[in-house]
């Protein structure tokens, strides 16, 4: 085996065939060096993800598909795989959007700048479950960070338009974490602080796998990690003011913190199979976590929020300057759960007939808190501390997948052919949370806030049960025409039972023009199935003007609300997609390695929230008599619309060599992501801010590059991280203020000392150099120091040391 590494523009070929629904994840070992580089450390390692031919390599394959190995993941601090995926795949970006709402604590991952619920997560190439979070523009997404890192045996990222292989969601691409099944025992604890001397962050983990009988295997694996609060905050120009106004009150400083919360996660992996008679072999796997995060929302000032520092005849001798004299900071917090099981019968032989049968069933459930707080209506009889009520979000999966090598006289191999059947059901639940919470009480009338202050609760009429069922069907095909010459198509049926049928397709092909040389490209159509959450469900939230430090609310109204209905809603459609990709790879016996894809994604019917709509006395008339929560205290309305089209375009580079240099061997890697995405028609041509954020808000270019000498029992580690410009805004009374922000590049360090076989250590920095990016001048007046939507991690330096064994 050739040892490469690759130089590849992750972009976008197509591959053929429903990756390991049939094609095992056992057949896709990764192996990578002990050295930590940033991408596998050979381009013949096979893949299971975008194809059913179990002999397909990275080389081989129609379409890019980056191989990120174990020891790659463990090189990166973090404690969530998201993050970590985020250091070694230029085009994949999860942002950590601090003090944020739910969004701190369930954060979103791009691929290629499209929206979070487009790019698909499976495990062992079975769908993963989706967060029962709405994220930005109402996106709701799997979250990988309920995966266990140190489960993971090797992760694929197939970076291409997939819908036809495998439903709804992958138009972006796909993602399949392939969890360990080697036989062993590991385990690690690592420890990290920032420079700025907080963000104290103690991860653990321990992975035992067991051997059953000749061709079974038990992996189980935990991990904990105990993350602290950090803070880039000043302090508050009208706290300054306040404190100057009331002397002989003690006014925090600073009065709120911005910065990522406070967590606590733990999580647990199981991986088994044994063998099934002479059919085949049962086998399971599962993935269950949980937590608990808390941060600081906006501080309450007592002069200006009239609303709530009131008093009233209502209420006689009540007032909320007695509970809180130097005003408030609510804490927002979560609890959430997260399980998934699969379990299946599949025959793993060396037959020409395959087949897998399969069910799974997942859930995830985020229970919001509010603590130091107050609902003002209720006056004394309000508590401080409420909850805010239950999202849930659970699917079951039933799964039909086979495949046959077809032998026909004009073709030197055998036509690979697939096909299959899916049934999914998806169901999501609102429960509410105190009555407290989202009560509007007797101060209501006397201009008194209603609901806890800072995140309303969810209403006995916002709480309910909707689900939507699904059935699919599909075939696949892939043969090599000639030595040189493959070719795959693909086809899906799925019918939905809120908006009716989709058939997507797929065509790609690849041509060798020499052993070491490779040209490929795709067409595909793709789409995005709306989920009961986005159909059905209505919300409330509060925010806070930056010119005129009001506090504002906006209900989010379901698009079959007549109201809705009544300022243009319509009912929710899928988003459709339309894929075009072409490269080349390519690769020597000297160490070099190369690939570039060009890529165009043209997406239809694109989902986000309306323009928010200014609540006139008749709209909220309206809204009372529907009996909507909150509508008594809206300032604005929207509701999530499918009404504007994009293209975006882009092109991928990457590239490596590794050889012996010196007395130890040398691994240089790159890559490099271009992406561009345009508003091509539709509502946000109109509207300037929108507009500016799609195109404008995730860096257009992203470069990555690592150094790893690998010299007797050390191992160094050098890496550099570019992110080109950027544009924030945020929404004010006056109109929408905006701030470009500069390209920015950080530098990664560390080095390994295997001091036995068994046991190693290492120390290192992310951001070595301390770096910050520009200030956020534009949201200065609430304390913010650096923008909370940046791309990348705007604490600072942050340093570990790592303990690892394996036996």
């Amino acid at each position: 085996m050739r040892s490469i590494v690759r130089l590849g523009l992750v972009g976008g070929g197509a591959a053929a065939g429903l990756a390991a629904a049939c094609a095992p994840a056992w057949a896709a070992e990764a192996t990578s060096a002990d050295t930590g580089a940033d991408q596998a450390s050979t381009l013949d390692e096979l893949i299971v993800t975008g194809t059913r031919e179990t002999t397909r390599t990275q080389f081989t394959a129609i379409s890019p598909v980056d191989v990120v190995g174990q020891d790659q993941v463990a090189a990166t601090a973090s404690a969530q795989l998201g993050d970590k995926l985020t250091q070694l795949i230029p085009s994949f970006n999860v942002q950590k959007l601090p003090t944020s709402d739910g969004l701190q604590f369930v954060r979103p991952a791009t691929l290629r700048g499209l929206s979070p619920d487009m790019t698909l997560l499976l495990v062992n190439g079975k769908r993963f479950h989706r967060s029962a979070f709405l994220g930005q523009r109402g996106s709701q997404a799997s979250d990988l960070a309920q995966i266990p890192s140190f489960a993971a045996g090797h992760v694929e990222v197939l970076r291409d338009g997939a819908s036809a292989q495998y439903g709804s969601d992958a138009i972006a691409g796909v993602i399949n974490v392939i969890l360990d099944e080697k036989p062993g025992f590991a385990a690690y604890g690592q420890a990290s602080r920032y420079d700025f001397g907080d963000g104290a962050t103690y991860q653990a983990g321990v992975r035992a796998g067991f051997a059953l009988g000749d061709q079974g295997h038990l992996v189980l694996t935990g991990e904990y990690s105990h993350a602290d609060a950090t803070s880039r905050t000043n302090q508050r120009p009208d706290a300054i003011a306040f404190q100057a106004a009331h002397p002989t009150l003690t006014v925090a400083n600073p009065v709120q913190h911005w910065g990522n919360p406070a967590l606590k996660d733990y999580h647990f992996a199981l991986d088994g199979a044994v063998p099934f008679g002479d059919v085949g072999e049962a086998y399971t796997f599962a993935t269950v976590g949980g937590g608990h995060g808390v941060n600081d929302i906006n501080w309450r000032n007592p002069d200006t929020n009239t609303s709530i520092y009131k008093t009233t005849a209502v209420f006689p001798g009540f007032d909320v300057r007695n509970l809180y004299p130097a005003g408030f900071t609510p804490r927002e917090g979560i609890d959430y759960g997260d399980v998934q099981i699969v379990g299946g019968l599949r025959n793993r032989g060396a037959g020409d007939f395959t087949w897998d049968l399969s069910a799974s069933y997942g859930r995830n459930r985020s229970s919001f808190f509010l603590d130091n707080s107050i609902n003002a209506s209720l006056g004394p009889q309000s508590p401080v501390d409420f909850n805010l009520g239950d999202l849930i979000q659970s699917e079951f999966n039933l799964n039909a997948d086979a495949s046959y090598r077809l032998k026909l006289p004009m073709l030197q191999k055998p036509v690979n052919l697939a096909f299959g059947a899916e049934r999914r059901l998806e169901r999501y639940q609102i429960v509410a949370g105190d009555p407290a919470s989202y009560a509007v009480g007797p101060g209501a009338a006397a201009g008194l806030a209603p609901e806890s202050n800072g995140f309303p609760g969810f209403a006995d009429t916002q709480a309910g049960i909707w689900t939507q069922e699904s059935y699919a069907a599909y075939v696949d095909a892939g043969a090599s025409l000639t030595d040189r010459w493959s070719l795959d198509l693909a086809m899906r049926y799925e019918h939905y039972q809120s908006f009716g049928d989709s058939v997507t397709g797929k065509v790609s092909t690849r041509y060798a023009i020499t052993p070491d040389l490779a040209v490929r490209g795709g067409y595909s159509t793709g789409f995005r199935a709306p989920t009961p959450a986005q159909l059905f469900s209505t919300s409330t939230s509060q925010g806070l003007d930056t010119v005129t430090l009001q506090l504002f609310t906006t209900g989010r109204l379901s698009p079959t609300n007549p109201v809705a209905a009544f300022l243009g809603a319509k009912p929710l459609q899928p988003e459709t997609s339309r894929t075009y990709t072409a490269g080349a790879v390519w690769k020597n016996d000297a160490g070099f390695s190369a690939s570039v894809d060009l890529y165009q994604i043209d997406v239809f019917k694109r989902f986000s929230q309306s323009a928010n709509i200014t609540v006139t006395p008749a709209i909220q008339a309206q809204l009372v008599a529907l009996n909507i929560p909150g509508a008594t205290s809206f300032t604005s309305i929207n509701f999530f619309t499918n009404d504007f089209n994009t293209r975006t375009r882009g092109i991928d580079l990457t590239g490596g060599y590794e050889h012996a240099v010196g007395p130890g061997r040398l691994n240089l890697t790159a890559a490099y992501n271009y992406n561009q995405t345009r508003v091509t028609s539709g509502s946000l041509t109109a509207n300037a801010t929108q507009k500016v954020l799609y195109e404008q808000s995730l860096p257009r270019h992203n470069v990555t590059g690592t150094a790893v000498y690998s010299w007797g029992a050390f191992d160094l580690l050098g890496r550099v991280r570019y992110y080109g410009p950027w544009t924030d805004s945020t929404g004010n009374s006056s109109g929408d203020i905006f701030q470009r922000f500069h390209g920015i590049a950080f530098v990664d360090a560390s080095v390994t000392w295997h001091a036995t076989r068994s046991l190693s250590v290492r120390g290192g920095a992310e951001n070595l150099f301390n770096t910050y990016p520009d200030k956020a001048v534009f949201q200065a007046s609430r304390g913010l120091v650096y923008s909370r939507n940046s791309p990348y991690d705007t604490n600072g330096g942050l340093y570990y040391v790592r303990f690892d064994a394996k036996f």
